[in-house]
């Protein structure tokens, strides 16, 4: 049963990571959701923003300055919290494979293992709740900016709604969560 588990908490931790490694690469954090009829698709990330052409399907992405230039708080604190989850879950997931009954590592001693694996749910259940933040402060700003401008009444020709790269980042994070609950408290 501890063998079982083991193999489906390391199974779901590494998904998740790579859905977290993903909404921190990828620069769809806010999409435009315009009702009317556009001839492009406009993406914002955490480090660049781009433009599709729906017609011919080109796609161009402006890079931001420079990761040191002023940029809103919304952006800083998303990239800090999701680099920081990004490592945290990288960290975890290479102790939690090596701290798998299934490794011939330290075979000899399962204690040290069993600590292993405790250590590496601490670590995702760490990591997961700063992914968790970073991304759920993004959609919350993106959500305040537009309610904002609705009250008023401002209308910028397109308003932003939250972009698949932000629902990867929660997706990543509650895995990271549902793992790290798999192995600190369901492992005997």
């Amino acid at each position: 049963m501890s063998a079982a588990l083991q193999l489906a908490a390391f199974g779901l931790a590494l998904v998740s990571t790579l859905f977290l490694l993903l909404a921190t690469c990828t620069d769809c954090w806010m999409v435009n959701a315009d009702d009317s009829l556009e001839v492009s698709h406009k993406c914002r990330g955490l480090w660049r923003e781009c433009v599709t052409n729906m017609q011919d399907g080109v796609r161009t992405c402006d890079q931001y300055d420079s990761i040191l230039a002023d940029h809103p708080v919304k952006i800083v604190v998303t990239r800090t919290l999701l680099i920081t989850a990004d490592l945290l879950a990288g960290l975890a997931l290479a102790t939690l494979l090596l701290g798998l009954d299934c490794i011939k590592f330290l075979k000899e001693d399962p204690g040290v293992k069993l600590k292993m694996c405790y250590g590496a749910g601490a670590t995702l259940g760490v990591g997961s709740i700063l992914g968790l933040v970073g991304s759920v402060w993004y959609a919350v700003d993106v959500y305040l900016e537009r309610a904002m401008l609705v009250s008023h009444h401002i209308f910028l020709g397109v308003h932003y709604d939250f972009g698949w790269s932000c629902w990867l980042g929660m997706a990543g994070s509650t895995g990271c969560s549902v793992a790290s609950i798999l192995l600190t408290c369901c492992l005997y």
